[in-house]
């Protein structure tokens, strides 16, 4: 349950107090074990399916990280930010419409929400270095790989990547990439986001994968990025529970606070 599970006297009285929803999960375990190690943050409550949100503010939460389902997490938002606390958000599932109504929440909040698609530093890393090849050349497809207990597909990490892509792409003046096929199975060319083609494959003994493929005649630019632990996230993670009450509004994308964007 959502009960004190850290003491101020010893991690400091200037910590940062932070709430996770989703404790009990493969990701929120670890970001809880992250707080717990960081002497300048302080967990102060563990939320689960069924625990009321109101929690978070009793244990005077400053700053909330989301790691549940896509089918709550827009409502945890929009009562975290009721609540007057700071929203870290890396649970999927996020469309422009949910987005879209957390932004108009926030016109009369001051409060700032980081929804973020990936938090593993070279993961941003790869999308950022990814939208700034990719006006340089002709073809570019994007290829996620995960473990088969992931819900959706593609991740969120690829379809993030993927617009990044295309807005590089249409400021570059660059068109579609060339594709001759005319007859295909359905999802042999996989998905298409704002007209890049996204691959998602499922397989048992993946984490978190994904590489962009750019194409010129006689090169092709490979890059990509391996998730094997999910450790590899908290140092973003961290640095956003950090950094997220300094920008009030709705920011999407860990690259804004890393200076990337």
């Amino acid at each position: 349950m959502a009960a004190p599970v850290a003491d101020a006297r010893v991690t400091g009285v200037n910590a940062i107090p932070v709430a996770v929803l989703g404790a009990a999960g493969r990701m929120g375990t670890t970001v809880c074990a992250a707080v717990e190690a960081a002497p300048d943050l302080e967990l102060v409550a563990r939320l689960d399916a069924g625990d009321d949100l109101a929690r978070v503010a009793e244990a005077g939460a400053r700053v909330a990280v989301d790691f549940t389902v896509p089918a709550a997490t827009e409502a945890n938002v929009h009562a975290l930010v009721d609540l007057g606390v700071h929203a870290v958000v890396g649970t999927s599932g996020w469309d422009e419409d949910a987005l879209a109504r957390v932004r108009e929440h926030l016109a009369v909040a001051r409060v700032g929400v980081l929804v973020a698609p990936n938090f593993a530093l070279g993961a941003v890393l790869t999308m950022a270095f990814a939208a700034r090849a990719a006006r340089w050349f002709e073809s570019v497809e994007v290829v996620e790989l995960h473990h088969p207990d992931k819900v959706d597909a593609p991740s969120g990490t690829a379809v993030h990547t993927a617009r990044a892509i295309a807005a590089a792409r249409r400021a570059a003046g660059r068109g579609p990439g060339p594709d001759a096929t005319t007859t295909a199975l359905d999802g042999a060319r996989g998905a298409s986001v704002d007209g890049v083609r996204v691959h998602a494959l499922r397989l048992r003994g993946l984490t978190a994968h994904q590489e962009v493929l750019l194409g010129n005649p006689g090169e092709l630019l490979t890059i990509r990025h391996d998730s094997t632990d999910r450790a590899s996230f908290m140092p973003g993670v961290l640095h956003a529970v950090r950094t997220v009450g300094d920008r009030p509004g709705l920011t999407v994308g860990l690259e804004h606070y890393l200076d990337l964007a």
